[in-house]
C-alpha cells in the first residue's frame, strides 16, 4: 500500500544516485546482491547485539539499493525476468535477517520467548503474502495489493526498531508493533485468497 504512494518520489530522489552508479560502471545485479549482503550483516551483526539504533541506520543505508537497482535498470535498458527474479529472491533474505536478528536478541539478552514468537509468526506471514501472489501469478491470476505489503512491513519494523533505540522506548512499544503486523500481514494474506478465489470461480 505503502509503496503505491512513495514510488514516484523515490524515484525522483534516487535517479541521480542511480545514474552514479552506472557511470561508475556497476550493474543493478551487483547492486541488488550488495545491498542484500548489506540489510542481512547490519540485522545479523547489530540486533543480536541489541544496538537497536545503529542496526537500523544501517540497514536503512542499503534498503534504498532495493530501489535504486529497479531505477538503474530502467536506465540502462536492461530490465529482465531475471533481474526481478533475483530481486524478489534476495529480499526474502533481507526480511528474514532483520526478524531474525531481533528474534535472536530477544532469545537471549533480550530474554523475551513471546517477542521471539511473535518475529517468527511476522516473518512467516509476511513469506506467505509474498508468495501467494507469486504463486498465483504462476498461475494466471494476480493478488497484489493488501493492507500490509512488504514496504509497508520493512518501513513499520524499521522506523519503530529505530525509535526504540534512540529514545529509549519501552519494549511494549515493538510489541504492539509485532501484534499489529501479524495481523496485518494475516489480513492481506485472507485478502489475496479471496481475490485468487473469485478470479477461479469466474473461470
Amino acid at each position: 500500500m505503502l509503496d503505491k504512494y512513495t514510488r514516484v518520489y523515490s524515484t525522483r530522489i534516487l535517479t541521480p544516485a542511480a545514474r552514479g552508479l552506472l557511470r561508475l560502471g556497476l550493474g543493478p545485479d551487483a547492486v541488488t546482491v550488495v545491498g542484500t549482503l548489506g540489510v542481512c550483516a547490519g540485522a545479523l551483526i547489530f540486533y543480536p547485539q541489541g544496538e537497536f539504533l545503529w542496526g537500523t541506520l544501517f540497514i536503512t543505508a542499503f534498503v534504498f539499493f532495493d530501489n535504486i537497482d529497479g531505477i538503474m535498470a530502467r536506465l540502462s535498458g536492461r530490465t529482465s525476468k531475471w533481474g526481478a527474479f533475483l530481486d524478489s529472491t534476495l529480499d526474502r533474505f533481507g526480511d528474514a535477517a532483520i526478524f531474525g536478528g531481533l528474534a535472536l536478541w530477544f532469545a537471549g539478552d533480550g530474554d523475551d520467548m513471546r517477542m521471539v514468537a511473535l518475529l517468527i509468526a511476522c516473518l512467516t506471514l509476511g513469506a506467505v503474502v509474498s508468495y501467494a501472489r507469486a504463486r498465483a501469478e504462476s498461475l494466471g491470476f494476480t493478488a497484489g495489493g493488501g493492507i500490509a505489503e512488504r514496504a509497508d512491513r520493512l518501513v513499520a519494523i524499521l522506523v519503530v526498531t529505530g525509535l526504540v533505540g534512540l529514545l529509549d522506548l519501552p519494549m511494549v512499544v515493538l510489541e504492539v508493533l509485532l501484534w499489529l503486523l501479524a495481523a496485518a500481514s494475516a489480513w492481506t494474506v485472507w485478502q489475496r485468497v479471496s481475490e485468487v478465489r473469485r478470479q477461479a470461480a469466474r473461470e
